[in-house]
């Protein structure tokens, strides 16, 4: 089989208080690839950070100017963009890749125009490129949809000339493999691309970094009282996550359950939503029982802490595409509740490794939150299976063996 020695990923952003589903698996695939003496980088735009070498960790990342290719976009709107949505133009990034030497496969994580250049390099160098897609692809919900092409609507893009020239259309068309980590957008890639290889490649977890980490550290940082228990969520601040359903179905919970509190992790991605959710705390009369901690890094010890606090993990997203946190929680031996969305029926069992529910539907998350909250023999068996699921087939180690025997097979083909 062909020998992997040097990959290249590209992505839009890579900055850890800003992170996302795709910059952890990025990182963690980073990680594991170095440890095994295979180079491995990063590149991606400025965006949200200073451009230049850096390093995270083992993990090498080089971040390039970039603009927004559309006339007229206000300082707000721009803004918008770089928190969510919006696709970047980078001209230094396209020639460094272009000279970078010995690259074995260039892996993109974003189609569009970075996409486009990802895709023009390796026609050029005639190397291969993969292709993941980290979900929505084929699925992001109209109205969403609709709320992430709002700053630009309207506005002339001046930028259509570089990606007709980057071929920006045909990134997925002209890949050498598309990974997906959800099986229904696999599913959905093969009846697309019915002459393509389509690889359903889960994302992954450390699963010694949560299942050894110490609640008490992140008890004590926050002042939580020894008796409090805590309903965990860890996710961006958006829309697409839901927490604002969370916090309704919590405000039903809470009326039994006084010893319980909510406590919402992750970055802002949304602004006005996460304003939105503030309000709809204060007027719940949850301001007490709900805590909020905005920008935790996903590098902070602090975070797998967080779990191992916790007697409980709710993912109420209405678009989910993976779920990576699910094995977070499962890693840290927490039982689950998760909305039966994008690619989480995929590797979750209802009853058997987590609860799930039906989006959009408060009421069921309320009840799956009782149920867990007293049913100590469900909560442990949960516990059991699901902490079985993540070590034998989620480990990071594992997803990696898989990731490269795609890169051998598309470097032997080419």
């Amino acid at each position: 089989m062909a020998k992997v020695e040097k990959v290249v990923h590209v992505m839009r952003r890579f900055t850890p208080e800003k992170w996302g589903g795709t910059e952890s698996v990025v990182f963690s695939v980073s990680k594991e690839l170095t440890r095994r003496k295979i180079v491995n980088r990063v590149f991606c735009t400025d965006m949200l950070a200073e451009s230049g070498f850096h390093t995270l960790e083992s993990v090498s990342v080089r971040r390039f100017s970039y603009c927004f290719p559309w006339l007229f976009l206000s300082r707000a709107a721009r803004k918008k963009l770089e928190l969510k949505g919006g696709s970047p133009l980078s001209l230094p990034l396209f020639f460094a890749l272009l000279v970078e030497k010995d690259i074995s496969v260039i892996h993109t994580h974003v189609q569009k125009r970075l996409g486009g250049m990802a895709r023009t390099v390796a026609r050029l160098k005639k190397i291969p490129y993969v292709v993941s897609l980290h979900g929505g692809c084929f699925s992001v919900p109209t109205e969403q949809l609709e709320k992430m092409t709002e700053p630009f609507r309207g506005k002339p893009e001046w930028g259509k000339a570089f990606g007709a020239l980057f071929g920006s259309r045909r990134v997925l068309e002209d890949a050498d493999a598309i990974i997906c980590v959800g099986r229904n957008e696999a599913d959905e890639a093969r009846k697309r691309f019915p002459d393509k290889p389509v690889h359903y490649l889960p994302n992954g977890v450390d699963v010694r970094r949560f299942s050894e980490a110490d609640g008490e550290a992140f008890r004590k940082k926050y002042g939580f009282r020894p008796r409090e228990k805590i309903v965990l969520c860890v996710s961006r601040i958006d829309y697409q996550k839901n927490q604002l359903g969370l916090v309704r179905a919590f405000s039903a919970f809470a009326e039994n359950h006084p010893d319980h509190r909510l406590v919402l992790i992750g970055p802002v991605t949304v602004e006005a939503y996460r304003d939105t959710l503030e309000k709809e705390i204060q007027t719940l009369g949850l301001s007490g029982r709900v805590t909020v901690i905005e920008g935790l890094s996903p590098l902070d010890p602090l975070l797998p802490s967080a779990y191992k606090a916790a007697e409980m993990f709710v993912l109420p997203s209405v678009h989910e595409p993976f779920g990576i946190v699910v094995l977070e929680a499962w890693a840290a031996g927490l039982p689950v509740v998760a909305n039966r969305i994008g690619g989480i029926p995929g590797f979750v069992k209802h009853r058997e490794t987590a609860l799930l529910t039906e989006p959009g539907d408060d009421d069921a998350l309320r009840e799956g939150m009782e149920i867990l909250a007293e049913d100590i023999a469900l909560r442990s068996d949960l516990s059991r299976r699901a902490f079985g699921e993540v070590a034998s087939t989620y480990d990071w180690s594992k997803v990696t063996d898989r990731l490269l025997a795609v890169y051998e097979e598309v470097i032997a083909v080419k």
